[in-house]
């Protein structure tokens, strides 16, 4: 009876995860969001998306969540279903987190601005869209809000060229110039 006891006290028990973040709206804006919308098989670029807190308390944490990166085919036999579009060559520098696509980077303090730059890199060509949405902490109960009560979110759409862009190496300076796109 005892060993019934402990396990069902193991399985769930303690502090929700939760527990810690604080409900409501905080007030932030998107200062920047690009991703550039023609891009080539083979080149990398950089999506960024800078979020403001406009609100007079901290955001406790600032995350964004980053859809799109793969894409699922339909072709049978595939091992995994999700196929990438773009490989994440860098992510927000200490933002991993162990939710899927998401990354956070800590409280934010009025009037303050955090950068989220991803370095990736097209591998398949065609129209894609990246979708995205910012979040004021993990949990769901610190929520993030622009003027006019509307979530921070937005989409990319992108044209990846089959055809890599064209690169030479300079022989000055030793650096790749690219062209192209």
């Amino acid at each position: 009876m005892l060993a019934v006891g402990l396990a069902v006290a193991g399985c769930g028990g303690g502090r929700s995860q939760d527990a810690g973040e604080p409900a409501g709206m905080f007030r932030v804006d998107v200062v920047n969001a690009s991703f550039p919308a023609k891009q080539h098989v083979a080149s990398s670029e950089s999506l960024v998306i800078a979020i403001k807190n406009t609100g007079d308390r901290a955001v406790p944490d600032v995350a964004v969540t980053v859809d799109s990166f793969s894409a699922r085919s339909d072709q049978a036999g595939l091992a995994d279903a999700n196929q990438a579009v773009w490989v994440v060559d860098s992510e927000p520098r200490g933002g991993t987190t162990a939710y899927a696509n998401t990354w956070a980077l800590g409280p934010l303090p009025p009037g303050r601005t955090r950068r989220f730059v991803w370095h990736v890199t097209a591998v398949r060509p065609g129209t894609h869209t990246v979708r995205w949405r910012v979040a004021a902490g993990l949990n769901g109960k610190a929520r993030a809000m622009l003027a006019g009560n509307r979530a921070p979110a937005g989409r990319f759409t992108v044209d990846i060229s089959d055809e890599p862009a064209q690169a030479r190496v300079d022989p000055d300076s030793g650096k790749v110039v690219r062209s192209g796109g």
